[in-house]
């Protein structure tokens, strides 16, 4: 298998230390990895590293002469705001060569299932998931070799995650992709790099697996430590009695052999395992029952994206208890956000009509664009809504790893991540009886995802949750609300929700190859073995004793079959 590209003890530093140093590894033709670490560890660095547009303060990057490499970045050049996407996409080739290449340009556009109207937008008027399709076509136009990816799927809506999950999966080249979303990395990656600690560890697993195989090191290193620190201890407390033998019985030889074992005990600790940093915060929330029927109720509420516009969509009834996590899912636009700040500025006092909240209630609100905390307070007083306390904020800004010289410190100088650490703070430093959270993983990386997933699972209050995180959806929420054509709908399974998008998108992407067609074979293959498997569920789920069967699950498989047939 080929070399790509080999790396030779790089490092990296910022004014606060390294982010990395000696990191030596060979990527080959065939590997699809996942480069994954905590928030601010160099992932984003490594890649600008790799790609050329960073020098590192030591080590080297050598590409081989066959390989063709190109980076997808998060954020579209300002250059390019102006221009057409096909412009765009065409810019990346030699000006010589555009005219006769512009085919190529539309029909790379084409096959990320933009549509002819889409194409003809210019770049700054582009949802978040044509953004990225924009991105990728501006990459593949020079047809590379190695991709290296920056979060692709950051801030995109569930049905262009699953569209960009196809893509990967179909793409023969090789990537490096930085992301956090392990339900993605585990579906399209064949390798991952875990970068921790300054260093990288890699492993020729997918997301999931490789990180419980670092779980494992972790735990025989643990135990390794332990039994080399019991070591030192012993020639520590032998060399201790030498050293006071020699000295009271004047006797030079255990003076001597006390200096000896002394240097041991040196030797030992500079070649003792070290153990991981570890991160310093624990997201923890905390929630409070509300004994009653129901923490709010909607009937035929209208969701407009502001108050005076018109509506986006329509809930026809809906309901809310304690107890009940309720993920709200759909595409980017329709109206999710819209729907939460509605509730919020009702729980504050504002009359919405075929809205109504329990008299009780106690809520907390998470806005993804984090402007509940004031620009101009201190973190210290930015705590103050949700904890009156000033000992109780002191040790919670201390315990998430905000040291007490910068409780002084204005919210306005925080990074994203940072800012959203601290709502996170204040959120568990209340007790809700309703948690709203409008895409809380926007800042978090995994295993804050994953500690959010598990306090989410025991919140004894009511939660609505509007995210595009698969894990996140599935392990935490046991009911889902799906926004699509201007009406909410329930459902209970998730992966029937994943699906119902999938199809969606698939749909959107025949579409404009064939209106008036029939469907491809492998298309025609691919609906007759959903139909039935939908089939199969159905008739055993019918053979189940009454009390055992799931008629909410019934219904939405039979109309999803009814569709199958009619596409078929």
């Amino acid at each position: 298998m080929s070399t790509l590209l080999s790396a030779q003890s790089l490092r990296v530093e910022t004014a606060f230390g390294p982010l990395f140093s000696d990191l030596s590894f060979t990527l080959k033709k065939g590997d699809r990895l996942g480069l994954i670490g905590d928030n601010g560890c160099g992932k984003s660095t490594l890649l600008k590293v790799l790609d050329g547009s960073l020098s590192p303060l030591s080590g080297n990057v050598t590409v081989a002469n066959q390989c063709l490499l190109a980076r997808v970045e998060q954020h579209l050049p300002d250059a390019l705001l102006s221009m057409a996407l096909l412009d765009a996409v065409l810019a990346q080739l030699p000006a010589l060569e555009r005219d006769s290449q512009r085919w190529r340009g539309e029909s790379l556009l084409a096959s990320m299932g933009l549509s002819p109207q889409e194409i003809a937008l210019t770049a700054a008027t582009l949802s978040g998931g044509q953004h990225t399709r924009l991105l990728l076509a501006r990459a593949l136009i020079r047809e590379p070799d190695l991709l290296l990816l920056d979060e692709p799927g950051n801030h995109l809506d569930l049905p262009t995650l699953l569209w960009l999950e196809q893509f990967l999966q179909s793409w023969s080249g090789s990537f490096v992709m930085v992301s956090h979303d392990a339900a993605l990395l585990d579906a399209v990656t064949n390798g991952s790099w875990i970068l921790r600690d300054h260093t990288l560890h890699s492993f020729a697993l997918p997301c999931s697996a490789a990180r419980l195989a670092l779980e494992a090191r972790d735990e025989s290193d643990a135990l390794r430590h332990k039994a080399e620190q019991k070591e030192i201890d012993r020639v520590t407390a032998s060399a201790k009695r030498l050293a006071t033998w020699g000295r009271v019985y004047d006797n030079e030889d255990l003076a001597r052999k006390a200096k000896q074992m002394e240097r041991q005990v040196e030797r030992l600790k500079e070649s003792q395992t070290e153990l991981t940093e570890g991160s310093q915060w624990r997201l923890a929330l905390h929630g409070e029952e509300l004994r009653a029927d129901r923490l709010l109720e909607m009937e035929q509420l209208a969701v407009p994206p502001a108050p005076g516009l018109p509506e986006l969509f329509q809930v026809p009834v809906a309901r809310l208890k304690s107890g009940d996590r309720v993920a709200i899912v759909g595409r980017n636009g329709c109206g999710k956000s819209s729907l939460l700040r509605l509730i919020w500025r009702a729980y504050q006092q504002e009359s919405v009509s075929g809205l109504r909240l329990h008299p009780r209630l106690n809520a907390g609100y998470y806005d993804q664009t984090l402007h509940q905390l004031p620009d101009d307070a201190t973190l210290f007083d930015a705590l103050e809504p949700f904890a009156p306390t000033p000992q109780d904020r002191k040790m919670a800004l201390i315990s998430a790893g905000f040291a007490w010289a910068r409780h002084g410190q204005r919210v306005a100088t925080l990074s994203g991540g940072e800012r959203s650490r601290l709502l996170f703070v204040g959120l568990s430093l209340a007790r809700f009886n309703l948690l709203m959270l409008d895409e809380p993983t926007n800042h978090l990386d995994m295993a804050g995802k994953e500690a959010l997933a598990q306090t989410l699972q025991q919140f004894s209050g009511g939660v609505l949750l509007v995210s595009h995180d698969r894990a996140l959806i599935s392990s935490s929420c046991n009911r889902f609300w799906l926004v699509e054509n201007g009406e909410l709908s329930e459902w209970h399974d998730a992966e029937a929700v994943f699906e119902r998008l999938r199809e969606s998108v698939r749909h959107e992407q025949a579409a404009p190859v064939a209106l008036n067609a029939a469907a491809e074979p492998e298309d025609i293959d691919a609906l007759l073995e959903r139909l039935i498997k939908l089939e199969t569920q159905l008739a055993e789920d019918l053979a189940r004793k009454a009390k055992h069967q799931k008629p909410q699950l019934q219904a939405q498989w039979r109309e999803e079959i009814a569709r199958l047939q009619q596409r078929l």
